[in-house]
């Protein structure tokens, strides 16, 4: 089966775009030769800065209106013939139909109604496969490869060269300085502030320098971590794009964050990390690689997981202690610090 024009569509976020990069990678292999282009949300395409597997990137306008009416007359200008929808939602599989490509695959495993928006739905094998499998499996019935590998991000120069002034700039030393992130998109997947406090402030008094980040949004978070130290950290939180962000990561001893894309950059880049996790379960979500730590608790989150929990002081991710996460840091800091 050959094909010359693939789109890709992932209405998600961060992490959901960076962990469809293996199934690129694996088509790109499979079909050398065709124009292959991937389809995102606004504000997550920058991941796939530099990306070889793909040829061009579409951001898709979310509100409706003249610009959304625009976009799909160009996506079917463009004469897709196939569409893979690793997004497993209803927006993108109108999104895939209207392309008008005759292969259409796409996710359907709550047997809604978007099922026939596609030529053929995928119904993954198990609820707890990996998302990186999770998307390998749409390649099946393509006849292409299902054991894809982990992510990767491609950093540029001008982002490893902005990396190493702010490294300097700061008097960071290569792998004695630990990166903190200490938000998420929802409240209840982040681990409290005043432990991000406490933590920093015991890799201080190990010598070891703390860096947190984040998007200018968190500044708020990042100023109250500050305010609660004995040794306020250092603050790049708003102050780097993404791919900068990556290259600062290749530069720390470790992360430390929530589940979040930042997560899963770090991991991508292959720093070691120590991923906090409370209501998803890394069984699916859990950062792809040899030199990561999953802290878990392993609570049955479905009842509460959205809007809010109710859990309080027993929630899953208050259950994860300060001594926790340094048990897990040990041994990715440098021996004379210990």
């Amino acid at each position: 089966m050959t094909f010359h024009n693939i789109l890709i569509c992932k209405l998600r976020y961060i992490g959901d775009v960076l962990l469809c990069v293996p199934a690129l990678r694996a088509l790109r292999t499979q079909y050398k030769t065709a124009r292959i282009v991937m389809a995102v949300n606004a504000g997550t395409d920058e991941v796939l800065r530099n990306n070889p597997y793909i040829d061009d990137i579409l951001v898709v306008p979310h509100s409706w209106g003249l610009v959304q009416w625009q976009f799909l007359r160009e996506i079917r200008r463009q004469r897709f013939d196939c569409v893979i929808d690793f997004t497993d939602g209803d927006r993108s599989a109108v999104l895939t139909a209207l392309t008008g490509a005759p292969k259409r695959i796409g996710y359907n495993r709550e047997h809604r109604w978007r099922g026939w928006m596609y030529s053929e739905c995928v119904f993954p094998s198990s609820e707890s496969v990996h998302m990186v499998d999770y998307h390998a499996q749409a390649l099946a019935s393509l006849g292409g490869e299902t054991q894809v590998g982990d992510p990767e991000v491609f950093i540029g120069s001008d982002d490893a060269q902005t990396a190493s002034r702010l490294v300097k700039g700061l008097n960071l030393h290569d792998r004695r300085w630990v990166m903190l992130h200490p938000t998420a998109r929802y409240w209840f997947k982040a681990w409290p502030f005043e432990r991000f406090a406490t933590l920093s402030d015991w890799f201080q008094e190990k010598g070891v320098s703390v860096v947190l980040v984040g998007s200018s949004k968190d500044r708020e978070i990042g100023d109250h971590i500050q305010q609660a130290t004995r040794h306020p950290p250092i603050s790049l939180i708003g102050q780097t794009n993404l791919l900068e962000l990556a290259a600062l990561m290749k530069r720390a001893a470790l992360f430390i964050g929530n589940d979040a894309g930042p997560m899963h950059v770090a991991a991508a880049v292959g720093c070691p990390v120590v991923a906090l996790f409370g209501p998803s379960d890394p069984k699916v979500w859990g950062p792809r690689g040899s030199k990561a730590t999953v802290l878990y608790k392993g609570l049955d989150c479905r009842e509460c997981f959205y809007p809010g929990c109710f859990r309080g002081e027993s929630s899953c991710m208050k259950l994860i202690t300060v001594d926790d996460v340094i048990n897990a840091s040990i041994p990715f800091l440098p021996v004379n610090c210990l």
